[in-house]
């Protein structure tokens, strides 16, 4: 397998960003995935469990399971949809709020530190690429 191969490149540079966020994200109890949950649900509008299993493209049923893990740390907290009882609204709890806020400024800094072999403006084009194909 060649190494210049965009599956193999992209492949060992997530695993590469995942070496820097997992230990900058220890701190706060959480792994990728619930930052990932707490970034969506951490929007101004309050949203349900299916909206933001929508939003980072993961079924339903996990949507639940990492709902109810991230309930357990008292970082969400569930309430009826004011609209529709079937629905769950998902909002952040203050202490929610303080984890995210931590754990972005930890993510931003393990981002720079991954991006800093980049000279000068390659990390904001390198972003701006990967946001074009995604």
């Amino acid at each position: 397998m060649s190494t210049r191969r965009l599956g193999y490149l992209l492949k060992h540079a997530n695993l590469r960003l995942t070496e820097l966020t997992g230990p900058a994200l220890a701190p706060y109890g959480i792994d990728g995935r619930e930052f990932a949950v707490l970034s969506v649900l951490g929007t101004p509008e309050p949203l349900s469990q299916l909206e933001a299993a929508q939003r980072l493209g993961i079924d339903r049923t996990t949507m639940v399971a990492m709902v109810d893990a991230l309930e357990r740390k008292k970082l969400v907290g569930r309430r009826p949809h004011p609209d529709d009882r079937r629905k769950n609204m998902v909002e952040l709890t203050p202490h929610g709020r303080e984890t995210l806020d931590g754990a972005t400024r930890a993510v931003d800094g393990a981002e720079r530190a991954f991006l800093a072999a980049l000279p000068g403006d390659d990390a904001r084009l390198l972003r701006d690429f990967l946001e074009r194909l995604v």
